[in-house]
């Protein structure tokens, strides 16, 4: 068992913020009694630490009376946080204006209050009809029904409990639907998360497998509100997945008008809105509808003013991390090079400061996207640094497309820079990556085959041809539905075409062999 000290409470304080914390002080001075200056003086102690070290805050408080049962301490500390947390946001969200209404309705109904107690569950009930939240309306209805109990089912037809019974069957049928809809969209994003898109029939098959099991039983009455939300959403993940884009698209932008048309449902989950514009950024991209993405660039970038969000670090973190992935892509795909490296020294900056916050793939995603800007502007050196960093210095699942897509652009970046000795070995390590990650789709070792015959001493082919039928390769892998989704992260055909043009113009007395 550790002996460790839990850093619970740290955590909880450290992610307050500064209004947040003045109004525990506030709390604490009317709720706490006793012991309330010596509860504000360990959380300043604690709050005070970067990293909590529990020997400091004891040694700081040696000899106080709290210090002797410390764990009690931190757990009636940890717990009155936790209630101040509770007061300030007791109207900052539906849900939590509809769990103190419910709250309060149950008060008056032990009180024997209950047309008191009737009367705030109706109005709950057209607050949680409004937002469709259905766990919400369970618990009124079954208060509602209570009180239709206590006096005997006085006053209530055969008609009333008809409806009653036909609202119940409504209300669970749209929770068994969301609740099949989140099962399969969870396993479709499990499999891209692990595998990526499908690179053959075997990963069709598992794709296909998983969508044949949705459940949609009175889709027609269900597919509203969350669950429209879901269904689109699930089948927007599915045909990208098999590498469908168009449709995917629209299934993103049916998502969006959702999210436009019922806002009042939407405006407390900024993270669905954000998803579907950053998705629908990168799909347009790369089906070549810039105007399309950028608009949702814009859109993105202007979400905590449209959604009247209070702006706080994680959320400029996350809107940072997206908007910029998406920009450096955009770019790129735009072949507007110099532009996409103009916003770089911006995002090392940002970067700086976040650079404990942000998520490994969002690092990822942006460390590749540099590297190929600086790529095609024949900026290898500092390409070089990006894919390294990306290789090297960060905590990724390797088996994420996005690592497996760095270490061939590593390779790529080695044979611009004629690396003669580090080339060799860079083959042999991204080999032996692919093979133990069963990565070696065709894509792949068609180029690893290419380096291998380009360091080969003696060749059958020149250099020139063998540019040339990589070339050629890999054209017909462009249009393979299996293979096509690799060029959205670099152009290896564009690359391969003007490395031939080069070998064809340096006369062969010039032509070193690898």
């Amino acid at each position: 068992m550790s002996n460790k000290a839990s850093d619970n409470l740290h955590r909880l304080i450290k992610a307050m913020s500064k209004t947040e914390k003045r109004y525990f002080k506030v709390f604490s001075s009317r709720h706490i009694i006793g012991e309330q200056n010596n509860y504000e003086r360990l959380f300043d102690a604690i709050d005070q630490q970067e990293e909590y070290n529990e020997e400091k805050v004891l040694k700081k408080f040696k000899g106080e009376d709290f210090t002797k049962r410390f764990s009690i301490a931190k757990s009636r500390l940890y717990q009155s946080v936790l209630q101040s947390l509770d007061a300030f946001h007791a109207n900052s969200s539906i849900d939590a204006q509809l769990k103190r209404q419910i709250h309060w309705a149950e008060i008056l109904y032990k009180k024997s209050l209950y047309d008191q107690s009737l009367k705030l569950l109706k109005s709950a009930r057209k607050v949680a009809e409004k937002n469709e939240r259905m766990t919400s309306l369970i618990e009124i209805r079954n208060w509602e029904k209570r009180i239709i109990e206590k006096d005997n089912y006085e006053g209530i037809s055969k008609k009333d409990l008809s409806k009653i019974l036909e609202k119940d069957e409504e209300i669970v049928n749209r929770l068994t639907i969301f609740n099949n809809l989140w099962n399969v969209k969870s396993r479709i994003f499990q499999a891209l998360y692990q595998r990526g898109k499908a690179r053959s029939e075997k990963e069709l098959k598992q794709f296909k497998k998983i969508i044949d099991h949705v459940a949609l039983e009175n889709s027609e009455t269900n597919m509203i509100g969350e669950n429209a939300y879901l269904h689109n959403h699930l089948y927007s993940a599915y045909y990208y997945g098999i590498g469908d884009y168009e449709t995917s698209y629209n299934y993103l932008i049916s998502n969006l008008k959702l999210i436009e048309e019922k806002p009042h449902i939407f405006k407390e989950e900024p993270n669905i809105y954000m998803s579907v514009l950053t998705n629908a950024i990168y799909l347009g991209t790369h089906l070549k509808k810039y105007d399309d993405a950028a608009k949702f660039l814009e859109m993105l970038n202007e979400l905590p003013d449209k959604l009247k969000i209070n702006k706080n670090e994680d959320l400029e973190l996350r809107i940072f991390a997206i908007s910029k992935t998406a920009e450096l892509a955009l770019y790129s795909q735009k072949r507007e090079f110099k532009k996409g490296i103009e916003l770089i020294p911006q995002i090392e900056e940002t970067m700086l400061q976040y650079e404990d916050k942000m998520s490994s793939v969002r690092k990822a995603s942006i460390y590749f996207n540099i590297a190929v800007l600086y790529f095609w502007e024949s900026h290898y050196n500092e390409a070089l640094k990006w894919t390294n960093q990306l290789l090297n210095n960060i905590e990724i699942d390797k088996t994420l497309d996005i690592h497996c897509f760095g270490q061939l652009l590593n390779l790529v970046i080695h044979l611009e820079l004629e690396n003669k000795s580090l080339i060799p070995y860079t083959l042999r390590s991204t080999k032996r990556y692919l093979d133990t990650r069963n990565r070696t789709y065709t894509f792949e070792t068609i180029f690893l085959e290419f380096i291998n015959e380009l360091l080969k001493k003696r060749q059958d082919k020149s250099e020139q041809e063998l540019y040339e039928s990589l070339s050629n390769q890999l054209k017909e892998l462009e249009i393979d539905p299996f293979e096509r989704h690799v060029f959205e992260y670099f152009d290896f055909t564009h690359w391969a075409e003007l490395k031939a043009a080069e070998a064809k113009s340096t006369p062969k007395e010039e032509s070193e062999s690898y």
